[in-house]
């Protein structure tokens, strides 16, 4: 059943309304819309138009590629079926996520899964174990029996020395989180005492699910993030799928809200430059890889940060006064990550949810042909795994961006075959393999190694009618598509206290090595 999430007990989720409500109430003060040019296509772009229509300013939207949706497209292969870029899931502590679906009125397109966290029994092949979450009991009561009654992973004194080093960030929230920003999991643990077993069973196939990254690499920032949510909040854990592909049951809702009020969207519209004032460093257009100019009377980068990071002007670069700001872009860097598709020509053991699979090569997976709708088959099963880490960087000795798909393939089934020894086989003598697709995605969310924060920037610029929006800026949600939809929420809240001679938020400190 779907979770309540507006109660007053759920801080973030009335944090996010009264946010959109904030924004909102700028429309009936404005007597001259805006004409913001957002570039980007994807959650962050969507969401920063919807807001900025909702502000009673008219959006136009530049996506470069034929769908909207950047790292959530997904399009159709010959036979019809749908190929996604990612493995999308939903959280119920994704507060910005569900106030959108609540105000677009697409709520009943999130189908909500047992609340349950399943992982794949490493040592044992074929059987699975559950952190089971009791509806009878608000957080972090809910979490606490969900750990305590699961007796498969971690023993009595292993779930003691977790719990001890967590009190800190229960304690210090938000502040205490950031702190650990320069600390990888592996060196938290260590000053913590932690057992290393507790990063085996657990924050490894976490740190892969939340970022693509080995948990030596990866902040423990990262991991305390999810934790306060799921700890704090009582459907924060509770996962959701999509009922069928995203750029129609969420990316075109999007759009046609804005566009209703006077927005604009263009697809096969790529950015080749920004016009500016060698002077000032204002933007004055940006110019298509057509040749076409767009104006506008603001300007927001919407893209993922290597691909803005090829556009900055070199006035931005060099300028004394903005040149701290764009240059820090430098320590941010997109990792990559493989998607993989497998159709099989029969029923897998099923279950309709998210499975942690804890392997080497893959983080997580679903039954699509149980979790959606509009991929439902009562007879064939096809699995969307997140195939990660794929180089050096996130943890992997191989580096499987360069491997050809059907390299990938293999070695999936490989893993596979340890999961469901009863029914695949790496050699195809068990459930037959009808097809398979392999989506790479070289840069995908920002690398959320230790000590990035810092360089993340905020949405409001040094440059005055330019804005920046996306999971990479400053927001306490990382690299996520919450943190997309909150940062394009935030950049339009930038423009609108502008537009309404309002100071906007400050800028966010630069980096001190960049000042």
């Amino acid at each position: 059943p779907k979770p309540d999430l507006d109660v007053p007990s759920n801080a973030n989720y009335q944090e996010a309304k009264a946010l959109s409500a904030r924004i909102a109430a700028n429309a009936s003060g404005v007597t001259k819309p805006q004409r913001v040019v957002v570039v980007g296509g994807g959650l962050a772009g969507l969401s920063c138009a919807k807001y900025l229509a909702d502000a009673g300013h008219h959006p136009v939207v530049l996506e470069r590629g034929k769908v909207l949706g950047g790292k959530v497209s997904a399009w159709r292969d010959d036979d019809g079926d749908w190929i996604e870029t990612g493995l999308h899931i939903f959280f119920g502590a994704y507060p910005n996520m569900m106030n959108l679906f609540h105000e677009l009125n697409i709520e009943d397109r999130l189908q909500w899964k047992e609340h349950a966290m399943t992982f794949a029994m490493k040592d044992y092949p074929g059987e699975f174990t559950k952190f089971t979450f009791p509806k009878s009991l608000p957080a972090p009561f809910n979490m606490a029996y969900a750990i305590l009654s699961n007796d498969k992973m971690l023993s009595p004194v292993e779930k003691i020395q977790t719990g001890v080093p967590l009190v800190p960030m229960l304690l210090g929230g938000q502040d205490y989180i950031d702190a650990q920003d320069e600390l990888s999991v592996q060196q938290w643990m260590t000053k913590n005492g932690m057992p290393e077993r507790v990063r085996e069973e657990l924050f490894i196939a976490m740190g892969k699910a939340l970022d693509f990254i080995d948990s030596d690499k990866l902040s423990m920032t990262v991991i305390l993030t999810a934790m306060n949510r799921f700890i704090n909040e009582t459907h924060g854990s509770k996962t959701a799928f999509l009922d069928g592909n995203q750029p129609a049951r969420l990316c075109a809702p999007m759009a046609e809200h804005f566009v209703k009020k006077g927005g604009e969207v263009r697809t096969e519209a790529p950015l080749k430059k920004w016009l500016v004032n060698d002077t000032t460093g204002a933007v004055e257009g940006v110019e298509l890889v057509s040749g076409e100019v767009v104006t506008g009377d603001h300007y927001v980068s919407a893209m993922a940060v290597d691909a803005f990071k090829l556009t900055i002007p070199d006035v931005w670069l060099f300028n004394e006064r903005t040149k701290g700001f764009f240059n820090q872009l430098n320590e941010l860097k997109g990792i990559p990550v493989i998607n993989v598709h497998i159709w099989f020509d029969r029923k897998l053991l099923p279950y309709d949810g998210l499975v942690f699979s804890r392997s080497k090569l893959l983080s997580v997976y679903a039954d699509m042909s149980e979790c959606c709708a509009e991929y439902a088959d009562k007879h064939k099963s096809m699995l969307e795994l997140v195939f990660a880490p794929c180089d050096k960087t996130a943890g992997s000795d191989v580096n499987w961006i360069k491997a050809s798909d059907e390299q990938i393939v293999l070695a999936t089934m490989e893993e596979l075959e340890r999961l469901f020894p009863n029914e695949i086989a790496a050699d195809g003598s068990k459930a037959k393999v009808i097809k398979s697709a392999v989506v790479k995605t070289p840069r995908s969310v920002y690398a959320a190694v230790p000590g990035r924060n810092k360089y993340r920037p905020s949405q409001h610029t040094p440059i005055g009618n330019f804005t920046l929006a996306g999971d990479y800026t400053s927001q306490k949600f990382l690299g996520s598509m919450e943190g997309a939809v909150l940062s394009g929420k935030l950049a339009a809240e930038v423009v609108a206290d502008k537009a309404a001679g309002r100071a906007p938020k400050p800028i966010k400190e630069v980096a001190a090595e960049f000042r």
